[in-house]
């Protein structure tokens, strides 16, 4: 069965993580009402894993944010959603 494939690497873990969500067969010739099936399955499967996603991505922030608090450093949480999983250049 096709599926719907996402994969994350975290800068410090270094062990990548998918997530897949099925996705419906369809055939070679599909008629028009099978091929808007498969694609309101297909929005609707995007829009499962982007939560899925958004999930893991949040769990990943709670857990570099609680490394940095146990150093004692203090984060700025609103700064540090918005550039999650970017590399962000410091200006002095």
């Amino acid at each position: 069965m096709p599926e719907l494939r996402a994969s994350y690497e975290s800068p410090t873990s270094g062990t990548p993580q998918t997530l897949t969500t099925p996705l419906p067969s369809i055939s070679n010739n599909p008629t028009t009402d099978e091929h808007i099936a498969y694609l309101e399955a297909l929005q609707s499967s995007v829009v499962d894993l982007q939560t899925d996603i958004n999930t893991l991505l949040t769990q990943k922030m709670e857990e570099d944010k609680a490394k940095v608090g146990a150093s004692g450093a203090t984060v700025d949480d609103d700064r540090e959603e918005e550039t999650y999983g970017e590399e962000v250049v410091e200006e002095d």
